[in-house]
């Protein structure tokens, strides 16, 4: 490396590193460095002469040293930077007046006129072709967030991207043969994402008009409330007429082990009557008990002409056990085809539910009442028995 192109790097690292806002997330010594890298890889491939290499590396570091005093003109900026910088290391005027050129060919609306101001022009946009893309574009999108040139989605920025692609071309063969590839497969993933977005936005699209036309969500949480309460209020009645039916058992067990033994006997003549009452309402009890557990028998079918007038509630599966698998897959699409149906089934299932449980508790409230007044009776009957009846009549 030469001793001017060598002063320059340590300049220019200096600049950026001390001067430079810290805003400038993209436009800073490392996309600086990136652009000199480049400017090597093309010079190594072109013969131009140690002259030339050394103001295309110079025209490399100084390209961006203008923004360290801001975005405006940074070009001109930069040449003047540069200018100094030469002059006062005693470079002649015609280099200096090259690089001068070299910088303001890096301008976005200037073609190249000869082959270095294609060279540093395809140096400075080489990330377009790298991995590391990815990372810079972020970079530089931070950065006119952040210095207030402009703020963008992610869908805008992707499009400007895909512009900008577009409308660019490297212009040295080199950049061409080797770059021009790297730069094609950065476009195709910027436009399957955006392929991709398409995709998801229609996506959301159809959810959104699934969801406006489906059922609202406190509708929807009324019927599923409503259905959860109703079966635990159906276990509940279960449970209770099981109670009975346990209790009422081990009652006449007992009775049977216990008192119908001893009645052969002529001196316990006096509690058959009484037992007689206390296995009576025992086996009322249990009668009634089984009758509120008892299920219905249905016909378990369905005519095409009743799930087209909609008479029948599909969701039961009293209704259907019967019916072929491919029937009720008929039935089933015609209910889901029309939301009214589906409320429709939805609310009679919930109001047959409803007239069974009625019927549940209205007979084990009875059953209750029975076995309470059973328990009452048949005391008071071991008891009026034992009174006057019994072989040594106890006095209560």
């Amino acid at each position: 490396m030469s001793e001017i192109v060598e002063k320059t790097k340590l300049f220019v690292t200096n600049l950026l590193t001390e001067k430079l806002d810290s805003k400038f997330l993209y436009h800073n010594l490392r996309h600086t460095e990136r652009v000199v890298k480049s400017t090597k890889e093309l010079i190594n491939y072109y013969d131009l002469g140690e002259v030339e290499n050394e103001r295309l590396l110079v025209a490399a570091w100084f390209h961006d040293v203008g923004h360290v005093n801001g975005m405006e003109e940074h070009e001109e900026k930069g040449c003047k930077i540069a200018t100094d910088f030469l002059t006062d290391n005693g470079v002649d005027n015609t280099t200096i007046e090259v690089v001068c050129s070299l910088i303001m060919a890096t301008k976005m609306s200037k073609e190249p006129d000869n082959l270095m101001e294609s060279i540093i022009c395809d140096a400075d946009f080489s990330h377009l072709a790298k991995r590391s893309y990815w990372e810079t574009t972020d970079f530089l999108k931070d950065e006119l967030e952040e210095l207030g040139v402009g703020k963008y989605t992610s869908k805008q920025w992707r499009d400007k991207n895909i512009k900008m692609f577009r409308n660019h071309v490297f212009y040295t063969d080199y950049a061409k043969e080797n770059w021009e590839d790297g730069k094609q497969k950065n476009l195709k993933q910027l436009l399957k994402e955006k392929k991709d977005e398409k995709k998801i936005a229609k996506k959301e699209a159809l959810k959104a008009k699934y969801k406006s036309e489906s059922p609202d969500r406190s509708v929807q949480t009324l019927y599923r409330v409503t259905l959860r309460n109703h079966l635990k209020l159906s276990d509940i009645a279960d449970t209770k007429a099981n109670i009975l039916l346990s209790v009422n058992a081990i009652i006449i067990s007992l009775v049977l082990a216990n008192l119908f033994t001893k009645l052969d006997n002529p001196s316990n003549s006096y509690m058959i009557y009484p037992t007689f009452i206390l296995i009576l309402f025992s086996v009322i009890s249990m009668v009634l008990s089984v009758l509120a557990t008892r299920p219905n028998i249905t016909s378990g079918k369905f005519t095409k002409e009743d799930v087209e007038k909609k008479r029948v509630n599909l969701l039961f599966f009293g209704n259907f056990h019967k019916m072929e698998l491919q029937e009720y897959e008929w039935a089933l699409k015609e209910l889901i085809k029309d939301k009214d149906y589906v409320y429709s089934s939805l609310t009679k299932d919930l109001y047959y539910l409803g007239v069974v449980l009625d019927r549940k508790y209205k007979i084990l409230r009875v059953t209750y009442n029975i076995f309470m007044l059973g328990i009452i009776i048949s005391v008071l009957a071991f008891g009026i028995a034992f009174r006057f009846f019994g072989p040594d009549r106890l006095i209560f």
